[in-house]
């Protein structure tokens, strides 16, 4: 069973219905060697944001929560932990 982690709460969360084979994964992302991020939607519409290095460990929350993630991650409000 992957480890999931509930973008909303940072707490883990029950097992979502879509297992990694139900996932519509994109092309991987990929920084400095071998730092691979892939995301990816499910048939109801929910969105994940994996690692090519641990395929059955994924983020999952709906679209627009991701995109409010990764919106305030460019923004600089992560950059404390670079």
């Amino acid at each position: 069973m992957p480890h999931i982690l509930d973008a909303a709460t940072a707490s883990p969360a029950a097992p979502a219905a879509a297992t990694s084979a139900d996932i519509a994964w994109g092309e991987a992302f990929c920084s400095e060697g071998a730092n691979c991020f892939r995301f990816g939607l499910d048939d109801s519409g929910r969105a994940y944001i994996g690692s090519t290095l641990a395929p059955g460990e994924y983020v999952s929350d709906s679209v627009e929560a991701l995109r409010a993630l990764i919106s305030a991650v460019k923004s600089g409000a992560a950059d404390h932990l670079l």
